[in-house]
């Protein structure tokens, strides 16, 4: 497959959604300082994940994929990831208990700077400039300086992200994942939440679950598996150059990985076959994910199959569905009835935010939490008719109490929005409504798994 492949393959290929820098010689400086520096993430690293979703393409566990739609230099904080990371371990330990199995954990950070955009100028009024593409690339201030593509911007996203990778890493591994913490934190929200009686039931399980495990000597003290987690970042792999730049050999296997991050995704509007995105990421070794949108055809899928994963690899390909609440019967039986016909491994995971995008009546951007849990729902009950596993969900979500998505137990209004509407790109769940849909995702989980028990009952004839 990749006898023909080069780190810089891709640059000979039709391209979608790249800025034009207005200085090439400086990017290409930029690019080739970045190719001299240490690596983020490692191919050991890369390879563990794939071997866990392969665990996942096999109904054996759960992937949770969630972080900021785009990250920025100005929200840097440490405060900020320490928040975001505590909300995410609450979701994973109520979907583990819930579903009964591991759940990987992969964050939408330490990397997610660039984002695509539906048009590439902007206009307020009677000005027009160039669209905000991501920190990573131009400012979000509404000025023509601003808006210029700065080749320095990817070294200093490279910076943040080497920043952001090792507090992440000390919080997995330095006691900050310790499960009664986690738990604890839980506790405090089931409290606090408006809905809280509807979580009771599966926090006092857990409460019990946890007393029974102390009681048998199985505590953080004598099992280091309670106080440490395994954490994987990823992001779109929206900026070839960087990912280049950021493209090693693996002295072990003499693989290429990116090291930018242990798992690259491609776009709804990047996903052109002949393309220079999936050129690029055909020839490297990471897991990887594709954005399934409304527009992609059932032979389209095991076309971009057959490029991205012509071994059938497990876990090497997840497929995020983003329909839009209202389409995912129209799309998703299609796409699935393929990969079955044609045995293919893959991981289906629901990206409930991008198809319910809408614009409020006060002006601004916001996805409503009802048409996010809609959609969740809706791909778990197509899983279930066709007797395949709902892999996994893809949230944009921040640890911040915000206002930017509509409803929830907290009944956020259109009015609501303009109180802490802090984002730089896309509206995001905010800390409660990501537990909410924790506890939500968890019942669906749940009776997901007595199904397949029942399916697998009746196949042995039990």
């Amino acid at each position: 497959m990749k006898t023909n492949w080069k780190p810089d393959s891709w640059r000979g290929k039709p391209i979608e959604q790249v800025p034009v820098y207005p200085d090439p010689e400086a990017l290409a400086a930029v690019e080739a300082r970045l190719s001299t520096y240490p690596p983020l993430v490692f191919a050991g690293e890369a390879r563990k994940l794939k071997k866990a979703l392969a665990q996942v393409s096999r109904g054996e566990a759960f992937l949770l994929q969630g972080g900021d739609c785009a990250e920025s230099f100005a929200e840097h904080h440490p405060d900020n990831i320490r928040d975001f990371f505590r909300v995410f371990l609450q979701m994973a330990v109520v979907l583990t208990f819930a579903g009964s199995m591991p759940v990987v954990k992969v964050g939408r950070i330490a990397g997610q700077f660039a984002k695509p955009r539906s048009a590439p100028m902007e206009k307020i009024g009677d000005v027009e400039l160039p669209s905000y593409r991501g920190d990573n690339i131009n400012g979000i201030d509404f000025t023509p300086e601003s808006r210029i593509p700065d080749p320095r911007r990817i070294e200093d996203s490279y910076r943040q992200s080497a920043a952001t990778l090792n507090l992440l890493r000390a919080f997995a591994q330095g006691g900050y994942a310790n499960l009664e913490h986690v738990h604890q934190w839980m506790l405090g929200f089931v409290k606090d939440s408006p809905q809280g009686h509807h979580y009771q039931e599966i926090a006092d399980r857990i409460s019990e679950a946890m007393a029974f495990m102390r009681a048998c000597g199985i505590d953080p003290d004598t099992a280091p598996s309670l106080r440490s987690t395994d954490f994987f970042t990823s992001h779109e792999a929206l900026l070839l150059g960087y990912e280049q730049a950021m493209t090693r050999v693996d002295s072990t296997s003499g693989d290429w990985y990116a090291t930018s991050g242990h798992m690259l995704w491609i776009g709804d509007r990047t996903r052109q076959v002949e393309n220079a995105h999936v050129d690029y990421m055909r020839g490297i070794r990471n897991p990887i994910g594709l954005k399934c949108g409304p527009s992609l055809t059932p032979d389209g899928l095991i076309q971009l199959i057959d490029v991205l994963n012509p071994d059938n690899e497990p876990g090497r390909l997840t497929l995020i569905c983003r329909f839009g609440a209202g389409k995912v019967y129209d799309h998703l039986p299609g796409l699935i009835r393929a990969v079955e016909r044609e045995g293919r491994s893959v991981v289906w995971s629901c990206d409930p935010m991008h198809g319910n995008t809408i614009k409020a009546v006060t002006g601004y951007k916001t996805r409503p939490f009802d048409l996010v849990l809609k959609e969740v729902k809706t791909f778990f009950e197509v899983h279930a008719g066709e007797g395949t596993f709902p892999g996994g969900i893809h949230i944009e979500m921040t640890g911040k109490n915000v206002t930017e998505c509509t409803g929830g137990a907290r009944a956020i209004t259109d009015e609501d929005l303009s109180d802490r509407y802090h984002t730089h790109c896309d509206p995001r769940l905010n800390a409660d409504q990501s537990l909410e849909l924790a506890f939500l995702v968890a019942e669906l989980l749940k009776h997901s798994r007595q199904g397949q028990a029942l399916q697998a009952a009746a196949a042995s004839g039990i």
